[in-house]
């Protein structure tokens, strides 16, 4: 690729402001500018994904309509189905391949340079939690439950959301990085409303679509990296042979194919797990392949045939997520849910939100979970989402040894 055309492509990242839409992927980069239109909440209704899918089908024919040339809905889907999605169809939508980064352009949050810290719950409140957890697995019907928890930083600064979106970029290369405006946040009736800004670094692809094809790439089953060569790769290998992660990866597999498989003609599954990285975590990996039944099938409906995955919450779903519910002191918004677009062919991708955080004026919630299954210890999972928290933080310039299992 000519330095032109590299230079071309991190344009839109740069053109990034506080408010806009942005996903980037190993493929292509997506910024949308402005509101052109909302996709509403369903009123009276309680499961808010019921009717997605159509409400996005009918405001991108809508737009398509009044002179929008390739209308394309982007935003946030939560966790919770009850809660509703942050989806709209932006004035501006430009495309580009992927981007390109400088190593040049990592630079330290100023607002980080000062900050307080608080974990909710605190570790052994988490640990008291997975163990409560593994009495629900070992009394069953539940095999495995995701629990997490969130980290709050107050900064003396206003946070630099478009620096921090840079260097989320500049660390997963391989991944996708995401912002998402979401709706202003009021807690009393004198406070002036926050903006707020969903901002991550996902690993994970949900799924994709385009034409008839259709991809997804499930992720279950971790260790944290080492610094050291020579452990980093005791811990992929370890992790490759484990039983224990491998069978938590064989139900989630298994749960994408099953959830896909009415919208397909033929899947391709590999029949053993490949390793990926990021820089702070190894995982087992599926890429799993498919030809579409109906090629008008949309990559949103798709999306939500998928969430939540047992890689996010676990397996059997609802008895998991209820469960997640009583034992989680936090509510965990868009953690979880997924990020992506769809355009008005369908075509799109969703990313589910993991490594992510939610960002204010000069406040920060980062969220990490651990999958919790027979034979899990509670400080091993402890550890694993102090590893998983760290892609946001090395991207706000917190120092590794500030944190985070005190």
């Amino acid at each position: 690729m000519s330095e032109t055309s590299a230079s071309k492509q991190k344009v839109l990242l740069d053109d990034y402001q506080t408010g806009d839409f942005f996903l980037s992927s190993p493929n292509q980069a997506l910024i949308g500018k402005g509101i052109y239109s909302k996709v509403e909440e369903e009123e009276g209704q309680a499961n808010q994904l019921e009717n997605l899918p159509e409400r996005v089908k009918v405001a991108l024919n809508r737009a398509k309509l009044a002179g929008q040339v390739n209308p394309v809905a982007v935003g946030a889907v939560p966790f919770d189905h009850f809660e509703p999605s942050q989806l709209v169809i932006p004035a501006d939508v430009s495309i580009s391949g992927r981007i390109h980064m400088d190593p040049d352009d990592q630079a330290a949050l100023s607002s980080m340079s000062s900050y307080e810290m608080e974990s909710i719950p605190q570790p052994e409140e988490f640990i008291n939690g997975v163990n409560q957890g593994l009495k629900t697995i070992k009394e069953g019907p539940i095999s495995k439950i995701v629990l997490s928890r969130s980290l709050d930083i107050t900064a003396r600064e206003k946070v630099d959301v478009q620096q921090l979106l840079k260097n989320l970029a500049l660390h997963n290369t391989q991944g996708y990085t995401f912002a998402v405006d979401l709706p202003e946040e009021t807690k009393g009736r004198s406070e002036v409303p926050e903006k707020r800004t969903l901002v991550g670094a996902s690993p994970e692809l949900l799924v994709s679509k385009s034409g008839d094809t259709l991809l997804a790439n499930p992720l279950a089953g971790s260790r944290p990296r080492s610094d050291d060569a020579a452990e980093d790769q005791r811990r992929a290998l370890e992790l490759l042979d484990s039983a224990k992660d491998l069978h938590e990866h064989a139900v989630v597999v298994d749960m994408v194919k099953e959830g896909l498989a009415p919208f397909c003609d033929g899947i391709e599954v590999p029949e053993q797990p490949s390793l990926v990285k990021t820089e702070a975590m190894w995982h087992l990996s599926t890429e799993i392949k498919g030809k579409l039944r109906d090629v008008a099938t949309s990559s949103l409906e798709l999306a939500i045939a998928l969430h939540p995955t047992p890689a996010v919450c676990g397996h059997p779903t609802a008895l998991a997520r209820e469960e997640i519910y009583k034992i989680e002191p936090f509510d965990r918004g868009f953690f979880t849910g997924m990020v992506g677009w769809c355009d008005a062919n369908g075509d799109g991708e969703w990313i589910v939100t993991i490594r992510c955080a939610e960002v204010k004026a000069r406040s920060l919630r980062l969220y990490a979970g651990a999958g919790v299954v027979a034979g899990s210890k509670a400080e091993d999972e402890l550890a694993e989402t102090s590893a998983k928290l760290q892609t946001m933080l090395q991207a706000m310039g917190v120092k590794k040894e500030s944190l985070i299992d005190q």
